[in-house]
């Protein structure tokens, strides 16, 4: 363990050295030559300078051909020129300065995006590797986290991360905060689903795994991150386009100098200060902060290009549960037909629904754990999204989830009860027979309506819940969380329509948590998946996963994109502002090469630094979220 954690120091250390040695050597030479041109050694300081300058004209040669092979002309090209010039001008003090400034912004980049990605890197340090599985003999091994399958049943130590989702077997206190963002200790009940990642705050637990590594939640949260990134960003992508334009206006005005006053000084003078790009430099850094303040606030955004889209988002529709409501459904009543054992007929339905990923179905289990009954491991489970899972038990076929036909008189009754009181109807059928009905009922969030408002001051204007409730229960929730609109009685597909609708008249946010609801996370301009309750196939299509279940975390996130673009394009409008009036007084005369170069060395780096603000809040809005929200 001791090796290991000097293997890591070092290679840490060696990482910054790698960072920061280019920027340091450069400085020392350049302060020697200015300590040798003090002492009257004039030529050999100049020599020094020259020298500095090719050391910097090297990668700035290779760079400039690695743009040019991808048909792009970047500033790269006015490095070059630069550099070149103030070596033929004689000029090496400027050109000196200039290998600096390439150096420290490279450098300042450098380590602003692994400052920005440092959270990010947290996350995938913390997944889980092994696992402790248990045998049918009782005896426990340690295995790689890959070779869990569903069923399996596991021992989660205190301490250890859970290595995949699953149902703990015994009551368990968790530490869900590199998930959810709760920083408080969590207590499930035996048969409650936990989620991969978290980590037992308490004594040992059993775990029965419901997914494989790959397919749990954290592996879904992790692979979001590792595609995290400001690539995408359009501001980036337009700051590419404006470098582009950028060159030859640079190159015009230095030539245009250079011709009316006969003096190859200004043009060289006005490359200096062109060089490099505050735009290129300053934009990146703040996505990618952003990037990084949204994952410390519970939001993982897949890339630049999302972030942005969150913040031009002006229509929200949301699923009612699990968001607006607790997600965590509450037994009202067990029915059967034809005088069947209540016990009995909630036992065959959790035995199936062990593994089954969806937040009813987690409902059922427990109700089965709190009454005490023994279930059965289920054989050939089949799930069919939005409509149920069909499994044997006991040599019996079960199926849970929507009617596999019509409804004998019992169970309609049933439904029109279920429908007027706002419960849902979970039914269960044995060997093709309707057996019974298992009624739940999900409270609305004591916070929704504060929630709701906290939306609106982010930036929705329209707010649409989807249910699939009856219109007069899903009124009622409507007005109590004070939504825009409601679509009741919403299957997958009509789910996924209502997007497209939506979309093509606003910036739109889908936000889910099951697999019915991935073809709508695709379809939105911006799909958020609910990784606390969700499954890997709404992770897999959305844009962005809420690692816990706080809708709140939302708005968070939009503030976060309206302010890194803001930073973003501050930052590079004022950097090339200032860089342009540099350059026109360069071409007049009035900047000498040395002057203009310490001039945009200052630029360069109070653009980067404004940039990092991104990493840190701003001015927040009025809280209006419940007491004790973090």
């Amino acid at each position: 363990m001791r090796w290991r954690t000097w293997t890591l120091r070092w290679r840490t250390w060696a990482l910054r050295w790698r960072t920061w040695a280019p920027l340091a050597a450069l400085t020392a030479v350049v302060l020697a030559g200015g300590v040798l041109r003090l002492a009257g050694a004039g030529p050999v300081a100049d020599g020094v300078w020259a020298a500095a300058t090719v050391t910097a004209l090297l990668p700035a040669l290779r760079w400039m051909g690695q743009s040019l092979r991808r048909r792009r002309i970047g500033v790269d090209v006015i490095a070059v020129l630069a550099l070149v010039g103030a070596l033929l001008a004689g000029e090496y003090l400027a050109g000196a300065v200039v290998a600096l400034m390439l150096a420290s912004g490279h450098t300042l980049e450098t380590y602003a995006q692994r400052r920005a990605g440092r959270d990010l890197q947290a996350l995938v340090a913390h997944a889980p590797r092994t696992a402790r599985r248990r045998a049918a003999d009782g005896t426990v091994a340690t295995v790689d986290v890959g070779e869990v399958v569903a069923g399996d049943r596991l021992v989660v130590g205190p301490g250890d991360v859970v290595p995949v989702d699953g149902v703990v077997e015994e009551p368990a206190t968790l530490d869900e905060s590199v998930v959810t963002g709760e920083s408080r200790p969590v207590e499930r009940a035996a048969g409650e689903r936990v989620a991969s990642g978290v980590v037992n705050a308490g004594a040992a637990v059993g775990l029965r795994a419901v997914e494989t590594a790959q397919g749990s939640t954290y592996a879904g949260i992790v692979r979001l991150a590792a595609e995290a990134g400001a690539g995408k960003a359009p501001t980036v992508r337009l700051a590419d386009r404006y470098a582009a334009a950028f060159v030859p206006f640079t190159l015009g005005l230095a030539g245009a100098g250079w011709i009316v006053s006969g003096e190859f000084v200004r043009a060289v003078a006005v490359l200096v200060v062109a060089t490099p790009c505050p735009l290129l430099l300053a934009t990146p850094v703040a996505i990618v902060a952003g990037l990084s303040r949204a994952a410390r606030r519970g939001v993982l955004v897949r890339d630049g290009g999302a972030l942005e889209q969150l913040g031009h988002a002006r229509t929200l529709l949301v699923d009612r549960t699990g968001t607006l409501t607790t997600g965590r459904p509450e037994t009202a009543d067990v029915v059967t037909g034809d005088g069947a054992d209540p016990a009995e007929l909630l036992r065959l339905a959790a035995s199936v629904e062990q593994l089954s990923p969806h937040v009813l179905a987690g409902a059922v289990v427990r109700a089965a754990g709190d009454r005490g009954l023994r279930l059965t491991a289920p054989a050939e489970v089949t799930e069919d999204p939005g409509r149920g899972v069909r499994g044997r038990v006991d040599g019996r076929t079960v199926r849970v989830g929507q009617p596999d036909g019509p409804l004998p008189d019992w169970a309609v009754q049933v439904r029109d009860r279920a429908e007027a009181d706002g419960l849902s109807a979970v039914w269960v059928g044995v060997d093709g027979v309707p057996a019974g009905a298992i009624l739940l009922r999900d409270p609305v969030r004591p916070d929704a309506a504060g929630t709701v408002r906290r939306l609106r001051q982010a930036g929705f204007t329209r707010l649409v819940m989807l249910t699939g409730d009856r219109r007069e229960v899903a009124e009622r929730v409507a007005a109590q969380v004070g939504v825009d609109d409601i679509v009741a009685r919403c299957p997958p597909q009509e789910k996924t329509a209502r997007v497209r609708d939506e979309s093509a008249r606003a910036v739109t946010v889908m936000v889910g948590d099951g697999v019915n609801d991935a073809p709508a996370l695709a379809a939105a301009d911006v799909g958020v998946a609910v990784g606390g309750t969700g499954t890997s196939a709404a992770a897999g299509v959305a844009d962005a996963v809420l690692t816990g279940d706080r809708l709140d975390r939302l708005a968070d996130a939009v503030d976060i994109a309206h302010r890194s673009r803001r930073i973003a394009v501050q930052s590079a409008s004022v950097g090339m502002g200032l860089a342009v009036v540099a350059m026109a007084v360069a071409a007049f005369g009035l900047l000498p090469p040395v002057a203009g170069a310490f001039t945009q060395e200052g630029i360069d780096v109070a653009v980067i630094l404004n940039a990092l603000r991104a990493l840190h809040p701003g001015r927040r809005r009025p809280a209006t979220s419940s007491p004790g929200t973090p």
